[in-house]
């Protein structure tokens, strides 16, 4: 994986210090998230379309009853 400057993680406006928000970041021709509670942990990397399409699928409620 390419490395992520630490600049480029964002996360919602939403989220506030001490909430569980993730963090996104451009990386390549993809995306990259992490859990903002561990900048060191674990990152997954979705394609473009791939992440489009989870959002889409948040935006639409699909995830509502994980909650």
């Amino acid at each position: 994986m390419t490395a992520v400057p630490a600049e480029k993680w964002r996360r919602s406006s939403a989220c506030s210090e001490g909430t569980n928000c993730v963090e996104v970041a451009p990386c390549g021709n993809g995306v990259a998230v992490r859990d903002s509670k561990r900048p060191d942990g674990a990152v997954l990397v979705f394609d473009r379309g791939a992440f489009a399409g989870l959002l889409d699928a948040v935006k639409a409620g699909e995830f509502d009853d994980l909650a």
